[in-house]
């Protein structure tokens, strides 16, 4: 059983983002650690990048301060090697194709793999270019996740029968950011993924309360929150550890 599976072993999953290198790379690893203590079971860690097409303003924000501060990639591999010294935690990495590309697919993964990196998540390579990048990553071991919109309809199935790691539901059209109403029907979706596949799904996109993760869990292994934590971060900057905390243990109350 590999680390990602264990976050979903007997209980529903709680995913944390937050922008590697926001406020700075310190502060990012003791966060990571906050988050843990306060019932994160997976961490996503997104590398800063100056065109993030599928994040809405509080994380383009958090990826701009990163930026500013001199974050790079091997910035983000010191970060999970920093973690992995004290921390067994699921950590999978949120990043466009264009960084990895650049870096090398070789190259990459393989650092990856020699600092604990468990997952790759990368929006904007849809399913049917993503052979090249898959394949690669499995020499090195690392789960590329898979990400299934309400949009995907007749290809729903056809990408949760090679998922891996866990499946990423996208709850809503658009780009990240706290959303009041979630109105896509999640349950069909997700009934139509377990008919193929047992990797577990978690919705993400939108759900910032303990209310909306309780529903959530009614059908889904887990639930996804990104900008809502960062934008804690925003707000307390390097000094956001009992925000963090407290935000973080009054979401996971119900898994």
């Amino acid at each position: 059983m590999n680390r990602i599976q264990k976050a979903f072993e007997n209980k529903k999953a709680f995913i944390a983002f937050l922008t590697a290198g926001d406020p700075i790379k310190e502060k990012t690893i003791e966060y990571i650690f906050e988050l843990e203590k306060a019932g994160a079971s997976l961490i996503e860690i997104g590398i800063p990048f100056s065109d993030p097409i599928a994040e809405g303003p509080v994380i383009q924000d958090a990826n701009i301060r990163a930026l500013k501060h001199h974050m790079t990639t091997d910035g983000v591999f010191e970060i999970v090697k920093a973690v992995r010294e004290k921390s067994d935690i699921p950590l999978c990495l949120m990043t466009y194709l264009n960084p990895v590309f650049h870096y090398g697919y070789d190259r990459f993964f393989k650092n990856c793999q020699e600092v604990g990196v468990d997952g790759i998540i990368i929006p904007d390579c849809p399913y049917e270019e993503s052979g090249e990048v898959k394949e690669v990553a499995k020499n090195y071991d690392v789960k590329v996740i898979s990400m299934i919109a309400p949009t995907s309809k007749e290809r729903i199935k056809m990408i949760a029968q090679e998922a891996e790691g866990f499946i990423y539901l996208v709850s809503s059209l658009g780009v990240t950011g706290v959303r009041d109403e979630i109105q896509t029907d999640l349950s069909t979706i997700i009934k139509s993924i377990k008919e193929v596949t047992d990797v577990p799904v978690a919705i993400g996109f939108g759900i910032h309360s303990p209310k909306q993760v309780q529903e959530m869990n009614q059908y889904a292994d887990g639930t996804i929150v990104g900008s809502a934590i960062v934008r804690i971060i925003g707000e307390h900057g390097e000094n956001a550890h009992q925000a963090l905390y407290d935000y973080v243990k009054d979401m996971t109350q119900f898994n």
